[in-house]
């Protein structure tokens, strides 16, 4: 039963900033546009609509987590409170990554839950990740949460929830080495944590693992003091490709602020982008899984997807965005998935949710059972050069028609075979490599990626879609 607030005892209707109503979460600067306030009023509308939702009966419960950001403690307890009053029952898991929080779910069979984390945004941002049972939340259902609380439409229960403390990072441990199948004494591994919420349980995990391991930046911090908790970007790495390289380590693994987003460098410092690296759990599992399909978002390279089919698997491309990535992947029974941001998942012997360290679980399975080093290990798959993820500032009220008027350039300027995907913004696909332009979901940005066989091919592309994006009035230098 819902009731307005004039019914269901004063909990007030409340109007989220709309800027903070992000495609996957909810995400803002602190105290700014998103606050206690926010924290309260999600938890009395998001516990309405777990209530109201969910296909199960009794009492339900919630799982609340944190990452190491100073708001993040204080936005729970606030966060806790509301989905109290709404007749929730909470457990508390604590501060720790947030896949951890998605264990507590599964493991727990709770109705829902929620992560408070900026995940590898920097220190003056925080937000909240939700998930149910039965599949994340996104999209529509973060704005039907947002109108329950601009209706002040709260559940009203016959009692409050109670709160109680879930001790789940020993459990989460322990299922993350269920899937340890090698164990060589000689690997050698170095990690860097970031200083992000992982660092606990990396150090549970790294105690009972096989061979010698070396780890960065371990101690949780949320003001990041030693680099940006973003494995993805380059200059990120340099502390953990020294430390690699001192220490004549086999690979080196890097996560985000909130532990659900994996790094790699191999043998040599070499960066494995994430979709290489989704290339090589895909040899696993297609051994296991005879034509698995394997879905990779549509930055990934063209070489992934062609050695997906390769190795005998059926390879789909599909949207950016772990949340969207994650409903692609119930609905084609995929039991692995990937972006190039490096949110990799495992529906194989896991749960299908983006976890890092259960990655690099699998990823030392494959260091320590491969005959030759990690650097070697993609040998048979072509080389081609590309561009990083160039982000091209926009005004967020014309990110959108801007993709769709390059859209119509691209298509009236196609040369012979070339074809255009346009299920997640504009990749244009030729017979010399391709190229994409997309709307970011998270900011006020288009995003840009190109891929050739060669250096010259490359900057071919690169131009031609510099051209076209300047005719659709985008302005951009490449």
């Amino acid at each position: 039963m819902t009731q307005t607030s004039e019914q269901n005892g004063g909990v007030a209707p409340y109007e989220f900033n709309p800027v903070v109503l992000r495609e996957y979460d909810i995400r803002g600067l602190v105290d700014k546009n998103l606050g206690e306030q926010d924290a309260y009023a999600l938890g009395a509308a998001f516990g309405t609509y777990v209530i109201e939702h969910s296909q199960q009966t009794g009492t339900m419960h919630v799982c609340v987590g944190w990452d190491g950001r100073e708001s993040s403690p204080r936005f729970a307890e606030k966060l806790i409170q509301g989905l109290c009053d709404v007749g929730l029952q909470v457990d508390k898991v604590g501060l720790g990554p947030t896949p951890m929080t998605y264990f507590a779910l599964k493991d727990r069979g709770a109705s829902a839950a929620v992560m408070i984390t900026g995940s590898h945004n920097p220190s003056d941002y925080n937000g909240f990740k939700m998930a149910l049972q039965n599949g994340p939340v996104y999209g529509e259902i973060i704005q039907e949460i947002a109108r329950i609380a601009k209706d002040g439409a709260y559940h009203v229960p016959k009692s409050k929830g109670e709160v109680r403390e879930l001790e789940i990072m020993p459990a989460y441990v322990d299922r993350l080495l269920r899937d340890l199948n090698a164990k060589s004494d000689d690997v050698k591994v170095a990690w860097d944590n970031g200083n992000g919420a992982a660092g606990q349980a990396l150090r549970m995990l790294v105690d009972r693992l096989p061979g010698e391991h070396h780890v960065l930046y371990e101690e949780i911090d949320g003001d990041f003091p030693n680099h940006h908790p973003d494995p993805t970007v380059d200059k990120n790495l340099v502390d953990l490709q020294k430390l690699v390289l001192e220490k004549g380590c086999d690979v080196g693994i890097a996560f985000d602020g909130d532990g659900d987003r994996i790094g790699v460098v191999d043998e040599k410092g070499q960066v494995i982008r994430c979709d290489m690296l989704l290339a090589i759990y895909a040899r696993e599992v297609i051994e296991s899984r005879p034509s698995a399909t394997i879905i990779g978002d549509i930055k990934c390279s063209q070489a992934m997807f062609d050695e997906i089919k390769r190795l005998g698997g059926r390879p789909v491309i599909w949207k950016t965005g772990h949340s969207l990535i994650k409903a692609k992947m119930a609905e084609l029974k995929a039991p692995l998935a990937g972006e190039l941001s490096g949110h990799i998942f495992f529906a194989d012997k896991y749960y299908g949710f983006d976890d890092a360290l259960y990655c690099a679980v699998r990823l030392l399975n494959e260091v320590m059972e491969a005959d030759v080093p990690l650097s070697q290990v993609l040998s048979e798959v072509p080389q081609c050069v590309n561009t990083p993820e160039h982000r091209i500032e926009v005004d967020e009220e014309i990110k959108f028609s801007s993709v769709d008027v390059l859209k119509e350039k691209a298509m009236s300027s196609l040369s012979e075979g070339a074809q255009v995907l346009d299920i997640d913004g504009v990749r244009v696909q030729t017979e010399n490599g391709w190229w994409l332009v997309r709307a970011s979901n998270t900011q006020n940005a288009l995003v840009f990626r190109a891929e050739a066989p060669t250096q010259g091919q490359l900057d071919a592309i690169v131009n031609e879609a510099s051209d076209l994006m300047r005719q659709s009035g985008i302005k951009v230098s490449l």
